[in-house]
């Protein structure tokens, strides 16, 4: 298992640094999120050392998304949230701050409860053969990997 020196993650692996543990098993660890943006927010890792999405091994990626399911209903058991939010961020651009892979669970539980994700709406900037050919790009790229 590769860990990096100077990870906050891997420090908490490590058990250098203190955490709420929800879960662990040889392969990943989940605790609570230090600054809970709701109540139980959760965040899920890999123990060994994967910078983000596009280093994520398969395997890794297999097992960390076959638990996943398993954290959010016992999240939902546990605080009964109207819903969850499932988020990952890749890269500097995207906010990620830590650079160890990580999936947070945030349950919301009403519009005022502090989480504000946002989309706006682009679905007029893209003609349906754009669309299409974004489509074609991304699944050339696809059969190269």
């Amino acid at each position: 298992m590769a860990l990096e020196h100077d990870c906050i993650f891997c420090k908490i692996i490590k058990g250098d640094i203190p955490a709420s543990i929800v879960y662990e098993d040889e392969d990943l660890l989940a605790f609570t999120d230090l600054g809970q943006v709701t109540k139980g927010h959760t965040l899920l890792i890999p123990k060994d050392h994967q910078k983000n999405i596009y280093e994520l091994q398969p395997e890794t990626a297999s097992r960390l998304f076959s638990k996943a399911p398993a954290i959010a209903n016992a999240i939902k058991e546990a605080f009964s949230p109207a819903g969850m939010n499932l988020l990952n961020n890749n890269e500097a651009a995207a906010s990620q701050s830590v650079f160890h892979y990580h999936l947070h669970f945030i349950p919301r539980y009403d519009d005022t409860d502090g989480f504000q994700p946002s989309f706006a709406d682009h679905s007029d900037d893209y003609s349906a053969e754009e669309l299409q050919k974004i489509a074609s790009q991304i699944g050339e790229a696809l059969k190269k990997q």
